[in-house]
């Protein structure tokens, strides 16, 4: 194994070669959150005295097997998560080199329940080699130990109702002061993530702490519409604690993480309704989610959004075309789809579905209508919020659909992340794109535009405004179109 030893304000890191770039795994950003720190803000790491192996991936944050596409699997996970992986092209260890170059910081998604920042789809092996951009991923806390609202216990659960959103500006943090010594420019940060990845981003735009630690983003399939009201989050804690059986700190700080998983999964199975229906929190939002109303996040984030917070931040966001392909089941009858409709408050916008898309069935217009309302319109809300204080804005859609399951899946949710990442030739992909020709020439054009917004700034089309809208659309024939779907968008107006 070819090793290489880097100095860095942290103390030494051991990394290795691999694929023609250099991988360093699994380093601690903050101490492990176990024991008394449980339910802490991260806290800062010591300096190495000696080298740091970072030769293998750390553990996962505490999870259960979520069944979607990039987190079937069983995970090797522990509450000792808070790290971080690093990849840099060769020469950016060599000591003549001038680094300088720009850093995308990847943040997973699944529901803030799920993933980790090991996952092949977000290798960033294809950005350092095609890029020359130094590539980061990140773990944070999930679900109850990332996100339950235990305030109510003591100052020592001051801030256990956004310790994963804190664990993520701690590890931005962490960037800011030791990249330079991986090749990194510290001041050419893009921060992105897909699905709660993109949440994350969402809410870090509008956080004040977050501020100055990176200088673009690229929310894909989430906007700023993803944190709880503190009303609701009563609620998840209430019963939380119920379904834990524990009330009181010593309960909670004693009990096993499997326990709290098991808790965490009889609440979350309590509330939802299905996706994108709004449940009897009052949200569609799901619980353990990010709470705003705090000191983090006094407001919601769309909310600061409007008031300018994260305008001098560049921002390239956008969806796929059918996102809630991907956990649709049965067939949709009339009565669901009304049922449907009506959680979201959406029956005037069905309406016009059904006449924009006469030829669609029941199932079409069910995706269609559930796709917009969690995440097209989102997008769209976020950016307009934007456009009073920067021009900074960019629109994608993503339309290429798989061909696997029969295509049934469509452009379904995180279809676009081994194109975006370069990463066709991953484990699982195939799988998830289907049988024939590998659509590589798509993979290049979204790669290529990616590439050029961590760089420079700019995805290669104009920027969004309100009177174009204009969006680049990625298919098999990717085209720039001004204000795509527009009689559906606006039937929206006025909907929340």
């Amino acid at each position: 194994m070819d090793t290489s030893t880097i100095n860095a304000p942290c103390g030494p890191i051991q990394g290795r070669e691999k694929e023609g770039v250099l991988l360093f795994c699994g380093i601690p950003y903050a101490q492990p959150p176990i024991n008394n720190l449980r339910f802490k803000a991260p806290q800062p790491m010591a300096t190495f005295s000696e080298p740091f192996a970072a030769l293998k991936f750390g553990p996962a944050a505490p999870q259960l097997s979520g069944g979607g596409m990039t987190d079937s699997a069983s995970v090797r996970w522990d509450e000792d998560c808070l790290s971080l992986n690093i990849t840099t092209p060769k020469q950016a260890v060599n000591p003549t080199d001038q680094g300088k170059r720009a850093v995308l910081v990847w943040i997973h998604g699944g529901g803030y329940r799920t993933g980790q920042g090991a996952i092949p789809w977000y290798n960033g092996t294809r950005f350092a080699l095609n890029g020359d951009i130094v590539v980061v991923s990140i773990n944070y806390r999930l679900g109850a130990l990332g996100f339950a609202d235990l305030t109510h216990l003591g100052e020592e659960f001051a801030t256990s109702n956004v310790n994963g959103t804190l664990d993520q500006i701690a590890a931005l943090q962490w960037v800011q002061k030791n990249i330079a010594a991986f090749g990194g420019d510290p001041s050419r940060v893009t921060v992105a993530g897909e699905s709660a990845g993109a949440f994350s981003v969402g809410t870090l735009l509008a956080c004040e702490a977050a501020q100055g630690l990176f200088h673009r983003a690229i929310p894909q399939s989430g906007a700023a519409h993803h944190t709880l009201p503190q009303t609701a989050a009563v609620k998840v804690t209430e019963r939380f604690l119920a379904d834990l059986g524990e009330e009181d700190a010593i309960g909670l700080l004693a009990a096993s993480p499997e326990h709290i998983l098991q808790a965490q999964a009889a609440t979350s199975s309590h509330f939802e309704t299905g996706a994108g229906v709004m449940n009897e929190l009052g949200t569609t939002v799901a619980p353990f989610y990010p709470v705003h109303g705090t000191a983090l996040l006094p407001i919601d984030p769309l909310a600061a959004t409007k008031q300018g917070m994260g305008g001098q931040v560049a921002v390239l966001t956008g969806t796929n075309a059918d996102e809630t392909t991907l956990w649709s089941s049965g067939r949709v009858s009339e009565e669901k789809l009304q049922r449907i409709a009506q959680g979201l408050g959406a029956e005037t916008a069905l309406a016009t579905y059904k006449a924009t898309r006469s030829d669609a069935d029941l199932d079409d217009l069910s995706v269609a209508l559930t796709t917009d309302h969690m995440f097209r319109i989102p997008a769209i809300r976020m950016l307009e919020a934007r456009i009073p204080h920067t021009h900074n804005n960019w629109l994608y859609q993503f339309n290429w659909c798989s061909r696997a399951f029969g295509g049934k899946l469509k452009a379904t949710h995180a279809l676009e992340i081994p194109f975006a990442f370069d990463n066709l030739d991953r484990a699982g992909v195939d799988a998830f794109i289907g049988p024939g020709e590998k659509p590589q020439h798509l993979a290049d054009i979204m790669h290529r535009a990616w590439t050029q917004f961590i760089n420079d700034g700019n995805p290669g089309w104009p920027a969004y405004n309100l009177q174009q809208r204009t969006t680049m659309c990625f298919d098999n024939e990717s085209v720039v179109q001004d204000d795509p779907e527009q009689i559906e968008r606006k039937a929206w107006s006025g909907l929340r």
